[in-house]
């Protein structure tokens, strides 16, 4: 029976979050995740706020009032930027995952251009999308309430 062949990771969590010859679509795969994971625990956390109204209406009121603090206002923010690029970059996904934007078949031949060049310039549409979204977003939090 063969030895199964493994190899030792020598960059660790650089190497895992520097694009390398991968480019964008590493870094926007790691934003990707990231935000997925905010969202989460922005979720678990808002269960917990939320259950403080068994506590009664002081107890909410009380809880209310500290998170009036600014820097909760900035993590709201922060909560929308992670929705905003994570469902738009989602939906680029979803697309990618039907086959849209691949292009015909071809030969399977590294490094793969094919795929690239049709789906870098959807990600770019969908990053200016997201990026408009999120000075909209922005306008809103912060000049308009």
């Amino acid at each position: 029976m063969a030895e199964k062949k493994t190899y030792k990771n020598k960059l660790g969590l650089i190497g895992w979050l520097s694009g390398g010859r991968y480019g964008v679509e590493r870094y926007v795969y790691t934003l990707h995740r990231l935000a997925g994971l905010g969202i989460l625990a922005y979720f678990i956390l808002h269960i917990f706020v939320t259950g403080v109204r068994v506590q009664g209406e002081a107890a909410w009121e009380n809880l209310m009032g500290t998170l009036e603090h600014p820097v909760f206002k900035i993590g709201e923010f922060l909560v929308f930027l992670a929705f905003a690029f994570h469902a738009l970059n989602g939906i680029r996904l979803l697309f990618v995952e039907f086959g849209i934007f691949l292009g015909k078949p071809r030969l399977p031949v590294y490094p793969y251009k094919q795929s690239t060049l049709r789906q870098r310039p959807v990600l770019i549409v969908v990053m200016v999308l997201a990026a408009i979204l999120m000075i909209a977003g922005g306008w809103d939090f912060f000049l308009l309430k």
